[in-house]
């Protein structure tokens, strides 16, 4: 990339920052561009783009660090074109931005992050993807289509949508074995209970106590032995000319499953070992070693097929059409694929793998790979019709950002989200896709908390200030970085704060990204925040002493402004926090307290205020 020229902001850009932080900007976790692909903790990239169009000018350059899957070069795209639903909320927020295409330089570690950056910021034509992807299907069904064959109830014959498999377990009275699903499984209603009630001699016993049967296999890719837990068909949901059935998994169904087992696998399949780390658990990763155990027999076989089917297709659409496979594989593909139980519905509902985690549960679900492919690529259409053939310049690089091989003070603006301390394993839970590339992820310079990495806080911070000092570097001397970050621990608020001031920047500003709905973790982890703190960072100036105040007079003081804001979102005790640390970000002092002692201790000071807790 040539070296970047200075872009003359007007001082209505550069000033229009105060509105922008003055409340609470929308993230939306939909559209195409958002559910193109997986990825855990992105962030919607029309957000992003009123962030980069209001602190930049057309033409200006814009740096993200730790780039994740590219929506911060996919938002320098859409301020060329932007969609109507950036120009709703750049009015909400009285924003009087330029519009106009940014360049980009995005850094990112990971292998797949970057992989899908690449193909998002630089996609094919979308219809030449669309047609290729229905002849890709098309071809590979011609051989493999008897995968999942099945009769419905009237013996007709269809075609499988999805099987929930069971782990077997063994009545602790009877000794007799009974399926998960036989023994805590109702479908009208829908529930999956905690008791295991036996089949046999109706006995009930709490599930964590019953013993899952385990089972030797011979493994023909590795050419040994192995234990891993008992499983059967349980339940197949399947259509025949269009209708939907369900029904108990038959003789025949398993009969096809021998006749699976027996069916050699691809020469070119990957025989890779899992990096196992912090996401491994003795329990439901039993057995599990390798990358082809997250698969059942059947959707490794029809996986396999699609992926080498891929080298049969012109070099410029191949990246799209495995970034394609890959955004339905870790998610849809794998055992990992499972049921929930939903109040008030009359069956199980089938969901995708949790994101952040390598969850495999007790109920399992092998999805039709070739039926959720088809619908999967007219999202992918969609998306690509967003930043396909737009003018503006996406340098991505697969490297660390701890040494940026980029010139000082040539960046305009720096927008990005650091992983948040030992939240998510990052290159660990990519895996499953990285192996499909063939290449994984260096961690020497992943920027986490990790105990099997020996990662402690301490390092963590030093990882964040290694990177934020080269962000510094090449930031003009009036440019800004802006930094999403969400933790519940104290200590990692204080660990980055402490980063960003030895690299050399000050806090300007800060905000909230309200996430219209929380991610997974944000939503179902014990003491979660509501939305995203955003920090606005300059250079560093002379530092304003301020006092250190107590936490509970700060918080009386951001509960006053809370009140008075007419926002019932705002006077949440996980809006509170958010603003909490805010506050002392803000002011270059340690966060005092985690979020869970705070919600506690909140909880018990609620009377003190006039408002009930949302």
């Amino acid at each position: 990339m040539p070296r970047p020229t200075k872009t003359n902001m007007p001082s209505s850009v550069r000033d229009d920052y105060k509105t922008l932080y003055s409340r609470p900007v929308q993230s939306t976790r939909g559209g195409p561009l958002f559910n193109a692909f997986p990825y855990s903790t992105k962030i919607s990239p029309e957000a992003i783009a009123l962030f980069i169009a209001t602190h930049t000018a057309p033409g200006g350059m814009v740096l993200d660090s730790f780039a994740g899957s590219g929506s911060t070069g996919i938002a320098a795209i859409l301020c060329g074109c932007p969609t109507a639903k950036m120009r709703q909320e750049a009015d909400r927020l009285g924003l009087s931005v330029s519009w106009g295409a940014r360049r980009a330089v995005l850094y990112e570690l990971g292998v797949l992050g970057s992989f899908v950056a690449s193909v998002l910021c630089c996609p094919p034509d979308p219809d030449e993807f669309g047609e290729a992807t229905e002849q890709l299907v098309h071809d590979v069904r011609q051989e493999w289509a008897w995968l999942y064959r099945a009769r419905d109830p009237d013996g007709k014959e269809g075609e499988i949508r999805y099987i929930v498999w069971s782990d077997t377990l063994s009545c602790p009275t009877c000794r007799k074995r009974a399926s998960l699903w036989d023994a805590c499984v109702s479908r009208k209603p829908a529930n999956i209970s905690a008791i295991f009630s036996c089949p046999h001699c109706q006995s009930q016993s709490a599930l964590d106590c019953v013993s899952r049967i385990r089972k030797s296999i011979v493994d023909d890719l590795l050419k040994t032995k192995r234990t891993t837990r008992h499983r059967i068909p349980a339940w197949v949901y399947g259509q025949t000319d269009g209708h939907t059935w369900s029904r108990r998994a038959t003789a025949m169904d398993l009969k096809l499953c021998r006749k699976i087992e027996g069916t050699k696998l691809p020469h070119g399949l990957p025989v890779q070992p899992i990096p196992w780390g912090d996401l491994h658990r003795s329990g439901y990763h039993e057995g599990m070693s390798h990358l082809h155990h997250f698969y059942t027999r059947r959707n490794l076989l029809a996986f396999s097929a699609m992926w080498e089917a891929t080298d049969r297709y012109p070099e410029h659409l191949r990246p799209s059409l495995r970034f394609w496979l890959l955004s339905y594989n870790a998610a849809h593909s794998t055992v990992m694929t499972r049921v929930v139980a939903k109040k008030g519905q009359d069956d199980l509902v089938v969901t995708s793998a949790q994101p952040g985690v390598l969850y495999v549960s007790g109920l399992p679900v092998e999805k039709n790979i070739f039926a959720g492919l088809r619908r999967k690529s007219r999202t992918m259409q969609q998306a690509f019709r967003l930043t396909h053939g737009h003018d503006s310049l996406v340098s991505v690089r697969n490297a660390s950002c701890m040494q940026l091989d980029m010139p000082n003070e040539t960046i305009d603006y720096v927008f990005t989200d650091p992983p948040f301390g030992g939240n998510i394993p990052y290159a660990e839970v990519n895996f499953i896709n990285e192996a499909w590339l063939g290449k994984l992820t260096d961690t020497k310079d992943e920027a986490i908390v990790s105990p099997h990495q020996e990662k402690t806080v301490e390092d963590y911070q030093d990882l964040l200030r290694r990177a934020f000092s080269e962000a510094c570097r090449v930031l003009r001397p009036d440019g800004n970085a802006t930094v999403v970050f969400h933790s519940t621990s104290a200590q990692v608020w204080n660990a980055l704060r402490t980063a960003c001031e030895q690299a050399g920047f000050d806090v300007a500003d800060t905000s909230i990204l309200d996430k219209t709905q929380g991610s997974f973790k944000q939503v179902r982890t014990v003491g979660a925040v509501k939305g995203d703190p955003l920090i606005l960072l300059k250079k560093t100036s002379t530092p304003v002493h301020v006092p250190e105040l107590d936490v509970w007079s700060v918080t009386d003081r951001l509960m006053e402004q809370a009140i008075r804001s007419d926002d019932r979102v705002e006077v949440t005790a996980q809006r509170l926090y958010s603003r909490l640390v805010g506050h002392y970000v803000a002011v270059r002092q340690n966060v005092p307290i985690g979020a869970g002692d705070f919600y506690r201790q909140l909880g018990e000071r609620r009377a003190e205020y006039a408002v009930q807790p949302v």
